[in-house]
């Protein structure tokens, strides 16, 4: 490598990058209030320089200069102020966060920097999720890896002059210098061991009026909080089912609600045969048709079901009448940009490959759900949304309805991956209660997720990659997909409607895509462009987008090149990376995971890396593909190939929760492994085939690797990068050269279960659900 790509501070110490936060002075805000309440006002960002050339460079591409993260946080700033930190009489501060928890830990890593700032225990923070609120335009949207990001500089800023108050209301009730005060644990002591606490200064410290005030943030090297590991806020709630989810909140009226829905995607409802006989039905009290099937209102969500079975309607086409695997396959052949630079005969070769990746579920743990209340001249709805603007202004359309007559509650989410940018349950439950009259606990069957829900859309890479005996001089791939549904836009219903518009969909994707995709390798000449085709879908982001299936096809494809050229698969990568930070977390994982060492016959290692906004990744797997492991006589779910051990190291620049950061990266393998081997929906005759956990084999236990460790890489940058998404890419990859190297073939299609025959029984698609057990034990066919 001689120099090339290598940082000059090897002795272990942290180079802060341009725009690093130390103790620069930030302005931030006290505003008016019967208790102390403050916000923080920011300046604009810095980009960070272009890396270092190779011997035949690959230019910097637009994801590596300003990034889909770049531009959420820039569009956030103009209200950055707007969020606001209280501290209450009771010694408390209370956040409300503009964002929406759905198990990534934010609540908690967003308490971490007010208990730091502030200088307040951890448990002394209270963060709530805000209601909808329109004025913040692009600061609500909760994606992209962004939140801590976004919110890092604004929420210790306010701290911070939140502190600055109270230790001025302090020096006033003491009769002491401001200077010689020092704060800590919530109580404010005077060089002479006289004190007072937080909670008897929240009401002298709040101002009459709002004034700008200037702040010096802690530097990191006095960091006791932020850094450190620490559990979840919200951990002891959730293990003991304290934990409020939508269908947790009692709301006065609201009876559970379900829809039937069409046998094929987005079918229409074109008669119901029964409506009266269901509505007599045991606990039914109402059934109604609506856009999206026929809904039903009953006293428990069994009944319900009951009632979905019982219904009997004539159906109208969907928007993906008769087509399959094969002919969404064909129409994305057709739909594929040309690659542009051949292979010059006796001077240069070339790795050519397609790679496949079908329809995946994009269902989380907890269903589709939502509460609303629709009455004259006003609505009320409680779910978890991460765009809770767009939402609260297409509600308010759809009901005629003045925005601010539409209150939108955001709860606390059983997972998204994505899912929840999409508020199709709210708007579905706003249309079914004004429709009925009454408040509706609106909830989709695990099957309607599965059939009728959101998906990751079907693609393929051509990747092209053109070669001497010793370099890389060309990197082509052209990534065709159906097409990404990014409705919900930047949060706000301008860029959600833009994204909808005939031309706009595809300027959209496009742009997103060149803002989330970049190659870390010096490969020459480096062009990765998106076609996107087949709009008759319900698709939408899932975790990292578009990457996972990019970067698995050129790992795959780095790996072949390695082996043509007669080097080692990670001796290959060090050559040629460009960063040196996944330099340092290939160089970690090669260490722990011991790379190279030897293994039986049928069993492999594989080695993936992945940088994504602002931070990096890198993954060693290990795969046991032998016939007598994969061929074991247990359930279906349970075979096939099986990863025995993954080690990854992140760097995050700063995390904010190691630990926190840690479980994000053991969620993100579990989902690479699933998208590697097991987790597809099959296409057929206009509907998917799967229809609950047991039919789309997400990673389950067999498929946990035994030993999975994840290095946390010391700080590198002075803030954080993002980290919700990072690993899935990587494990993805990993997982995929594993296979490749244990079994002597590449692998092209993915899962790589994926093929005939099914290993499940389909159920029928009418009735569209299946009954409930009836005593909770038995399982549904």
């Amino acid at each position: 490598m001689g120099d090339r790509g290598r940082s000059p501070h090897d002795d272990g110490t942290t180079r802060a990058e341009p725009g690093a936060i130390g103790r620069r002075r930030f302005l931030g805000f006290v505003v008016a209030g019967s208790t102390l309440t403050v916000a923080a006002q920011l300046g604009e960002a810095v980009l960070a320089p272009a890396e270092a050339a190779a011997v035949i460079p690959t230019l910097p591409g637009p994801a590596e200069l300003y990034d889909l993260n770049d531009m959420l946080t820039h569009a956030a700033l103009p209200t950055a102020n707007l969020i606001t930190i209280r501290v209450d009489p009771d010694g408390t501060a209370s956040l409300a966060l503009p964002r929406a928890e759905v198990g990534q830990g934010i609540t908690t890593s967003s308490a971490m920097l007010i208990a730091e700032e502030l200088e307040i225990p951890l448990d002394r923070v209270r963060v709530t999720l805000a209601d909808a609120r329109p004025e913040l335009l692009f600061n609500q949207l909760t994606g992209g890896s962004n939140t801590t990001i976004c919110t890092y500089t604004p929420i210790r800023v306010a701290a911070a002059v939140a502190r600055g108050r109270l230790l001025e209301a302090a020096a006033l009730e003491l009769g002491e210098a401001v200077g010689t005060l020092t704060a800590k644990a919530g109580v404010i002591t005077s060089a002479t061991g006289r004190s007072t606490t937080y909670a008897r200064l929240a009401e002298k410290a709040a101002a009459v009026a709002t004034a700008r005030v200037a702040v010096t943030l802690k530097e990191a090297s006095d960091f006791t909080v932020v850094g450190t590991r620490r559990r979840r806020i919200d951990a002891l709630d959730a293990v003991t089912g304290r934990k409020t989810f939508a269908m947790d909140l009692s709301v006065p009226g609201a009876l559970p609600t379900m829809v039937c829905r069409p046998p094929t995607i987005n079918g229409t409802v074109r008669a119901v045969a029964n409506p009266d006989e269901v509505r007599s039905m045991p606990g039914i009290t109402d059934v109604v048709t609506v856009s999206t099937g026929v809904a039903v209102r009953g006293r428990t969500f069994g009944q319900c079901i009951d009632a979905i079975r019982a219904l009997k309607v004539t159906w109208g086409p969907g928007t993906a009448e008769g087509a399959s695997d094969a002919t969404v396959l064909e129409e994305l052949r057709r739909a594929e940009l040309p690659l542009v630079v051949p292979p010059l005969p006796l001077l240069t070769k070339a790795v050519d490959a397609r790679f496949t990746f079908h329809f995946a579920g994009n269902g989380a743990l907890e269903t589709n759900c939502a509460i609303a209340d629709v009455r004259s001249g006003s609505a009320e709805i409680w779910g978890s949304l991460k765009s809770p603007i767009a939402a609260q202004e297409r509600i308010a359309r759809r009901l005629g309805l003045p925005v601010g007559a539409v209150k939108v509650h955001v709860t606390e989410g059983g997972g998204s991956f994505g899912r929840k940018l999409f508020h199709d349950a709210a708007e579905e439950a706003a249309e079914i209660s004004r429709a009925m009259g009454k408040p509706v606990r609106l909830m989709w069957h695990r099957t309607d997720d599965f059939r009728q829900g959101r998906t990751h859309p079907m693609s393929i890479s051509r990747v092209r990659a053109t070669h001497t005996s010793r370099e890389v001089l060309a990197y082509e791939q052209r990534h065709t997909s159906v097409v990404t549904d990014f409705g919900h836009g930047l949060g706000e219903v301008v860029t959600a409607e833009a994204a909808r518009l005939p031309v706009g969909d595809l300027t959209f994707s496009e742009t997103i895509f060149q803002l989330t995709q970049q190659s870390p390798y010096h490969f020459g000449a480096t062009t990765q462009l998106l076609a996107e085709t087949g709009k008759g879908f319900n698709t939408g982001s899932m975790r990292n987008i578009y990457s996972p299936n990019v970067r698995c096809a050129q790992e795959l494809v780095v790996d072949e090149l390695a082996r043509r050229m007669r080097k080692d698969a990670y001796a290959f990568r060090r050559e040629f990376l460009r960063d040196e930070r996944l330099l340092a977390v290939l160089d970690k994982v090669a260490e722990v995971g011991e790379w190279g060492r030897a293994m039986p016959a049928g069993t492999a290692q594989g080695i993936a890396v992945h940088p994504e906004y602002h931070s990096c990744v890198a993954v060693l797997a290990e795969i046991d593909c032998r016939p007598e492991t994969t061929g074991r006589s247990i359930p279906d779910a349970c075979t096939g190939p099986r990863v025995t051990k993954v080690v990854c190291a992140v760097d995050a620049g700063l995390a904010v929760n190691p630990r926190g950061l840690e479980a994000q990266m053991m969620g993100g393998i579990i989902d690479g492994i699933a998208l590697t081997l097991t987790s597809s929906l099959h296409l057929r005759d206009g509907h998917f085939l799967e229809g609950s956990w047991d039919e789309y084999f997400y990673s389950r236990q067999w498929n946990t690797p035994p030993e999975l460790e994840i290095v946390v890489m010391p700080p590198s940058t002075g803030r954080p990068g993002g980290a919700g998404e990072l690993a899935v890419a990587a494990a993805m990859a990993a997982v995929a050269c594993a296979y490749g190297r244990a079994t002597g073939t590449m692998p092209t299609a993915f899962p790589v279960n994926h093929g005939e025959p099914l290993r499940f029984r389909p159920r029928p698609t009418i009735p569209p659900v299946p009954a409930s057990p009836t005593d909770g034990l038995d399982r549904a066919e």
